[in-house]
């Protein structure tokens, strides 16, 4: 694979989209409240077990709402930015489901959120999967690689990306040597 040199690879959910605000709210709506805050676990946040809050999740990114989620913290602003003002464009690797439909429905969420040109692939993984294979393609490109996840930001750098963590609660003791940053504004400044 051939990469364009203004490419920047990112993770969707808690990096371009705000999954967890929207999963709560559909959560709420099915009678679950939140026990605690600031995890990655949906079991320890939901007090149910990982297999059940894994199919919860797995039944959320097939459903409509999907397709509906906001925009996280000032993406918008700096990824139309680094596009239409740098020519950046953008592989979103996602670990949403394998389902099509939910695949179409992230792309039409993105290109509705962020414009149609922004992103040149969106590969859909399933629920939770690992990015390993994912990411392979793209080993020692130097390419930024835009991740929430501190496992996933890891890998990254294992491969010879650019890894750049958006910190959240869930990821705020990391010590690894991945980038930490607090929002797009920041990573609009690293890679210009």
């Amino acid at each position: 694979m051939k990469l364009n040199e203004k490419l920047i690879l990112v993770d969707c959910d808690g990096v371009l989209l705000d999954w967890q605000y929207s999963f709560y709210k559909w959560m709420a709506e099915r009678g679950y409240t939140p026990v605690t805050d600031g995890v990655y676990d949906m079991g320890k946040v939901f007090d149910m077990s990982y297999d059940e809050a894994k199919q919860m999740c797995e039944y959320f990114n097939c459903s409509a709402a999907i397709g509906w989620l906001t925009p996280f913290r000032d993406a918008v602003k700096y990824v139309r930015k680094l596009h239409e003002d740098h020519g950046f464009v953008f592989h979103c690797i996602t670990s949403l489901s394998t389902d099509k439909y939910a695949g179409k429905l992230r792309t039409k969420n993105l290109e509705a959120i962020f414009g149609k040109k922004v992103f040149e692939e969106v590969i859909c993984l399933e629920c939770g999967g690992d990015k390993d294979e994912a990411l392979e393609p793209y080993r020692d490109s130097g390419c930024f690689w835009v991740e929430d996840k501190e496992q996933n930001a890891d890998l990254g750098l294992k491969l010879g990306l650019n890894s750049v963590l958006i910190q959240h609660e869930h990821n705020k003791d990391y010590r690894g040597n991945a980038i930490k940053v607090a929002n797009w504004r920041e990573i609009y400044e690293l890679i210009l």
